[in-house]
């Protein structure tokens, strides 16, 4: 009977080797493949955009922020709503990541690498977007030579250097394997600096049973850690709303808003560039339509959780009927910014919801309008939540208005072109997806 067995389990064994080949050869073509024309016409493109808003940031230092929408009583505006914009896109890495790793998602796996690439490709832009805000970049210095420990800016800096650091060593944690597999199958086909950077990156790894123990062992760890993280982060971000009495912040549900927000915005940008990985690289066999259904359902979830956060947080203030509140809350549904308002509340959940829960048999155009129209829809939510309070304060300034000027624009652009650039490179130096996870399933 073993005898009779014994070739079926060789020609598993076998098939599953191929199977792995395969799965490879896939993947890491990528790295060795010539870059196509669309892909150094957008590369191109994005890095035009790039510098046109770096000179834009040059011209605002030379002429101060006189040259911006800012002033009396708005302090605060595009710069702080895409800092809190691009803290919210990081999220979709940990989310991925970390809790569907510490609960055991298999459908997580074809997933988790292009999640973490856009962590890590998102908060350098998320950091630099404040500093932008601060007019002078030295005045960054004070944060770190005069601390004032019960600031909620000091808690947001600790907080996101200790997120930026603990995701750069998870990113490269799960990549120790994958570097393995690139210096062993690409050391004569890629260039010298490629080929080192896999070298080194690899560590050494064999694939030994104790070297799979202890890093499996030490992903869970940083899974748990990171977790905790991306709660504080994004709750501290609301906190530096929510701590002072600007009607419209003042809240205790700022924070967990906040949160919802960022893993709702961040699972968005993750449905919307797997979709489109899955398009241009053609990976449809390893990236299933199973897969992305379980995404969607994911995201569909989460637009729920967001749309009852919305509606508790309006029907508390519509309640309470309190002056200053009321003339922020008019200002959103009637007034000035009923505009960004309603397409808010339409980016953000009518229309995500509506694609969402009829989209079973166009699931991959459903998640990429979804991911897309919904990041849109949260940078409005910033918009709505930062101008109207800045524009209606307690202090006798009467009623302030603000508009975006070229230079906001410029470096506006910039940053979402840099954040993209960032990622298009990462597919050309690292695999897009994390091979051993997926030869494990």
């Amino acid at each position: 009977m073993e005898h009779a067995l014994a070739p079926h389990a060789a020609d598993k064994a076998s098939g599953g080797a191929a199977l792995d080949e395969k799965i490879e050869a896939a993947v890491l073509s990528p790295l060795v493949d010539p870059a196509s024309r669309s892909f150094k016409i957008t590369a191109w493109s994005l890095a035009a955009v790039f510098v046109w808003g770096l000179s834009a940031w040059a011209w605002q230092i030379y002429h101060g922020l006189g040259v911006t929408g800012l002033g009396v009583p708005i302090f605060w505006g595009t710069y702080i709503i895409n800092f809190v914009f691009f803290i919210g896109i990081s999220h979709a890495g940990t989310l991925i990541s970390a809790i569907l790793r510490i609960t055991d998602a298999a459908w997580r796996r074809p997933f988790t690498r292009i999640a973490e690439t856009i962590t890590i490709a998102s908060l350098p832009f998320a950091v630099t977007c404040v500093i932008v805000d601060l007019g002078r970049p030295d005045r960054l210095l004070n944060v770190l030579l005069y601390p004032h420990m019960t600031s909620p800016l000091l808690w947001d800096v600790c907080c996101i250097t200790a997120y930026f650091i603990t995701s750069c060593l998870y990113f490269y944690i799960a990549l120790i394997p994958d570097f393995a597999s690139c210096r062993d199958r690409l050391s004569g086909r890629v260039s010298t600096w490629k080929r080192n950077l896999y070298q080194w990156g690899a560590f050494g790894w064999k694939g030994t049973e104790g070297e799979v123990r202890v890093h499996r062992g030490f992903m869970t760890v940083l899974s748990v850690v990171l977790l905790a993280l991306v709660v504080s982060v994004h709750t501290n971000v609301g906190f530096v709303f929510g701590m002072t009495s600007k009607p419209g912040w003042h809240t205790a549900v700022i924070g967990p808003y906040f949160v919802i927000g960022a893993a709702f915005q961040g699972l968005g940008a993750l449905s919307f560039f797997i979709v489109l990985a899955r398009r241009a690289f053609r990976l449809e066999w390893i990236i299933p339509d199973d897969g992305l259904q379980q995404l969607r359902k994911f995201f569909l979830a989460l637009t729920c959780f967001w749309g009852y956060f919305t509606g508790a947080e309006l029907l508390t203030t519509f309640y309470g009927q309190h002056t200053a509140e009321m003339a922020v809350f008019q200002a959103k549904w009637f007034g000035q910014y009923s505009g960004a308002f309603w397409a808010m509340l339409a980016g953000c959940f009518f229309i995500p919801f509506y694609l969402l829960a009829t989209g079973r048999k166009n699931v991959e155009r459903n998640l990429l309008w979804a991911g897309f129209i919904g990041n849109v829809g949260m940078w409005l939510e910033r918009y709505t939540i930062i101008v109207p309070s800045g524009s209606r304060p307690f202090l006798p300034w009467g009623v302030g208005h603000y508009a975006l000027s070229l230079v906001e624009w410029s470096i506006t652009a910039a940053w979402l072109a840099g954040f993209l650039l960032v990622f298009l490179l990462f597919t050309r130096v690292l695999p897009m997806l994390t091979i051993w996870e997926i030869e494990e399933a």
